[in-house]
């Protein structure tokens, strides 16, 4: 049976736990390490809803539509995570990225060339790939690029664009300047800067196929195909005037593209990031998450699948060959042209 302490013991004991809170002959009282530890500010949990996970959209569409779509992939994720999301969709390409290597970005949906410069500035990670229909209706981690005329324009290959006005998509667009680049490069023996008579960068893929609809270039670059909702179809996406198949052609196409991704930044934390990507992998197969990232209005994508770094290795092999500084040109922030509103055929 334990006894308790009585007497002088309990008193020499009492005035040492006094003498200890004095601090001693001193009389000042002392903070212990545990105390002074406690008191201290600690920083917001990751993913709590004073530190939100960051996702951040790259900028090739309609910038409403983009953030209400994010939103709805927030919601899902957070729901399946319990960990609080804020979506926004960056001011440009190069913005995303610096966003991500500042830490103000921890999760990204990153176009293709833009991966290879996140990765050369060793500020994050691809670790799922988009997966789209190809041509033949299959899944493909990759896709293509294709030049686009008016169909009564009278060119019919890429030496007929010579000294004429041409719409590329972004200086950071993989299917809408890197590969076609390549393509006037292998065709002509020029670069696109000579080659043309004046370019600009139509700041998304409707807009630079829009842009030869009506006339404002003599033809532009864009994926394959952003006239139609389905590849190889004749179902015309949302927005696109009902007879663009007729009025505009394809001259070229160039590929494989590796599709854009999602990465996650420099030391995002392993048991945060191993949730997200299973919950990103659930999300893609649920039909919520179908309809969602597959609106040819958002990203178009039909699935997602698990990639390393090394996936982007032809990318970077391509923007070498093609003479394309990715660093450079992500400094820069081209001004998107918007083309005039679809006129009547």
């Amino acid at each position: 049976m334990l006894r308790s302490f009585r007497g002088p013991i309990a008193i020499a004991m009492a005035a040492g736990v006094l003498f200890a809170a004095c601090g001693g002959a001193g009389g000042t009282a002392q903070p212990s390490a545990t105390t002074a530890a406690s008191a201290a500010p600690s920083a917001p949990r990751l993913g709590g809803i004073n530190r939100p996970i960051q996702l951040a959209i790259t900028p090739s569409g309609d910038v409403q539509s983009y953030t209400a779509s994010g939103n709805a992939i927030a919601s899902a994720l957070g729901q399946a995570t319990g960990l609080a999301w804020k979506v926004s969709v960056p001011t440009s390409y190069a913005a995303q990225i610096e966003a991500m290597c500042s830490g103000q970005t921890d999760v990204g949906f990153i176009a293709p060339l833009q991966m290879t410069l996140l990765l050369d500035k060793k500020c994050g990670t691809p670790v799922l790939a988009a997966l789209r229909k190809d041509e033949t209706g299959k899944l493909a981690p990759t896709y293509n690029s294709q030049i686009l005329v008016r169909s009564d324009s009278g060119i019919n290959d890429v030496n007929g664009l010579k000294g004429k006005k041409f719409a590329f998509v972004s200086s950071l667009s993989a299917s809408g300047y890197l590969f076609p680049a390549l393509t006037v490069k292998k065709a002509s023996n020029q670069d696109p800067k000579t080659f043309f008579a004046s370019t600009i960068f139509a700041g998304g893929h409707p807009q630079a196929a829009l842009a030869v609809y009506n006339g404002q270039v003599d033809g532009a670059s864009t994926f394959v195909d952003v006239r139609v909702t389905t590849p190889g179809g004749t179902t015309i996406t949302s927005g696109m005037p009902a007879d663009i198949l007729t009025k505009t052609k394809v001259i070229s196409t160039a590929g494989p593209i590796p599709n854009d991704g999602i990465a996650f930044r420099a030391n995002f934390p392993a048991d945060i990031a191993a949730q997200v990507k299973k919950a990103l992998l659930d999300y893609a197969a649920s039909d919520a998450g179908k309809k969602t990232l597959g609106d040819p209005k958002f990203i178009g994508w039909d699935g997602i699948q698990e990639v390393t770094a090394t996936f982007y290795d032809d990318m970077k092999a391509a923007a070498t060959l093609a003479g394309i500084d990715v660093a450079a040109e992500a400094a820069k922030t081209p001004t998107p042209v918007t083309p005039a509103p679809t006129k009547a055929p």
